[in-house]
């Protein structure tokens, strides 16, 4: 499931791809499938009781760039669509998705032969690079199909590495969450559980968490979990203070980002659940950026909310690792909370 959903090409805006793979795999096991104005996904799957509703959301859309020209000599300029760091752009292969199908190429940038020092040592620029999809002209390229708008992604297929418990891929960040949230529904068809819960796609978060605000008003959930991707400290150079958790130490669980602060009474409930499950949990910061937790949280009267995820190493770029072991336990420890989560619990966390 997780291969299907990260080798589908969807940047924010274009994420169609993307929900037709979820849509696919959430169907058996829905109640209930619909989507939100904009494109969101949402599986419903209903316990003994139709409330309170139980909102588990991963973001459909990963980084990737629009093309914005093509030139007279058939190289395409582009913009990007989410956060990109420029360093991790040159020389990597991409997928240029038109009416007419995939063509591929190669981000391309001036030869550092060609620069005088002073250029050479600066970081290169996004708005220097292009793309070379082996047109002689725009007239070639344009009939490939290539037109401005198109979208852009990474060329960088779903790989199980030597040790087979880490698995490598473009757009970790976050076909992850969508895995996990339809993993959840799956494994609740085998339990009890007390709610109504609602597994969601959500569009656009790497362009601001849109697709938040709509699911949110979509779904109205009464208790909502965020489940995203965190940047894993166990590479050369990352300091502790920088990024503590670890690959195959298990789920993380944001306790701040840039938009939301852990709602107390949740992180005490998901706290207790992962200890009497056996669960490691590794609490994580992220001072800049933010979860759609920070749009599900402010939904109407305000909406208990939690960003529970795993780590990753090379986030927002070609290719990104995890660790399966983090995903079995983050299924395993959602699935426990949600089976807590009865009307008389749900009241007390909106209580305060």
């Amino acid at each position: 499931m997780l291969a299907e959903m990260t080798n589908a090409g969807g940047p924010p805006g274009h994420e169609g791809n993307v929900r037709e793979v979820m849509r696919r795999w959430t169907t058996p096991v829905a109640d209930e499938v619909t989507t939100d104005r904009l494109g969101g996904l949402i599986a419903w799957k209903k316990g003994t009781a139709d409330e309170p509703r139980v909102m588990v959301a991963g973001h459909l859309d990963e980084v990737g760039f629009m093309v914005t020209r093509v030139t007279k000599d058939g190289y395409l300029r582009f913009q990007p669509l989410g956060g990109w760091w420029s360093q991790v752009l040159p020389a990597q292969r991409v997928e240029v998705h038109t009416k007419q199908g995939i063509v591929i190429g190669v981000i391309g940038s001036k030869p550092p032969h060609l620069m005088p020092p002073e250029q050479r040592n600066k970081p290169v620029k996004t708005e220097d690079l292009f793309i070379d999809v082996g047109a002689s002209s725009q007239e070639e390229a344009e009939s490939f199909g290539i037109r401005p708008g198109d979208p852009v992604i990474p060329h960088s297929p779903f790989t199980v590495l030597k040790n087979e418990k880490l698995w490598m891929a473009k757009a970790m960040d976050n076909r992850v969450g969508c895995a996990v949230a339809v993993e959840v529904l799956r494994r609740l068809r085998h339990t009890d559980h007390p709610n109504a819960v609602a597994s969601v796609g959500t569009v656009m978060e790497e362009v601001g968490r849109r697709g938040a605000f709509t699911a949110s008003a979509a779904v109205q959930p009464d208790v909502a979990f965020a489940v995203d991707v965190g940047i894993a400290g166990d590479t050369p150079g990352v300091g502790k203070d920088e990024a503590a958790s670890r690959l195959g130490e298990g789920p993380t669980v944001v306790l701040a980002d840039g938009g939301h602060l852990a709602h107390r009474g949740l992180l005490a409930l998901v706290q207790k659940t992962a200890e009497e499950q056996g669960i490691p949990l590794q609490p994580d910061t992220l001072p800049r950026g933010a979860t759609d937790a920070s749009h599900i949280h402010l939904h109407g009267r305000g909406v208990p909310a939690l960003t529970l995820g795993i780590p990753a190493r090379y986030i927002h770029s070609h290719a990104s690792i995890i660790h399966r072991d983090d995903l079995e336990n983050l299924v395993q420890l959602l699935v426990e909370v949600i089976r807590k989560l009865d009307r008389t619990t749900v009241n007390r966390l909106s209580q305060g």
